[in-house]
């Protein structure tokens, strides 16, 4: 069960579209609230010792609160622009406080990274600053102007294949520049 932990929230993430799309007239708002608040509080021991997670945790809970006591519907599509949200302001608050979110990432595996690479960690982090404004943008749009099918098919696919190719494209890139970081 302790290695599902880490994964719980991801999955509810990716599966989130389309529990909300074939759920939302099963299932009522306090349910989907009591629900996620649960993922969340399950995963926030892990989160809360990571930089910017107490408020994270937060404002997620503080979301499923306002989903539960509300009972609004229309809250369960705001879901994917609050995460988006969320990641811009802590991949934004690395580069202001350091060191930069996947610079972080990186000395996971290479502690010692040179400065080249420290550049290029730098830059990758302000490329997924504008995948999540534009994706949360997108989420947004989506959310006050289109169809709920527009909305899943968006946000439980479309997102994740651009991402997909955001991550398959740098990682691409990394290896090709990796010779000139050594």
């Amino acid at each position: 069960m302790r290695r599902l932990i880490p994964i719980l929230l991801p999955l509810a993430g990716l599966l989130y579209p389309f529990v909300v799309y074939f759920g939302m007239e099963k299932v009522s708002p306090p349910i989907f609230a009591l629900a996620l608040g649960a993922i969340w509080l399950i995963r926030a021991p892990s989160l809360l010792r990571q930089p910017g997670g107490r408020w994270m945790v937060g404002a997620a809970i503080a979301y499923c609160a306002l989903l539960a006591f509300t009972g609004a519907a229309t809250l369960l599509r705001w879901y994917p622009v609050l995460i988006n949200a969320l990641l811009l302001v802590a991949f934004g608050l690395s580069l202001i406080y350091g060191p930069p979110f996947v610079e972080r990432i990186a000395r996971m595996r290479e502690p010692n990274l040179p400065p080249a690479a420290v550049r290029y960690t730098r830059a990758v982090t302000w490329m997924w600053i504008a995948f999540f404004a534009f994706n949360g943008s997108m989420s947004a749009a989506l959310t006050l102007w289109a169809p709920l099918a527009w909305w899943t098919l968006y946000n439980g696919l479309i997102a994740y294949c651009i991402m997909g190719a955001l991550f398959a494209g740098e990682w691409l890139l990394r290896k090709r520049l990796r010779r000139s970081f050594a």
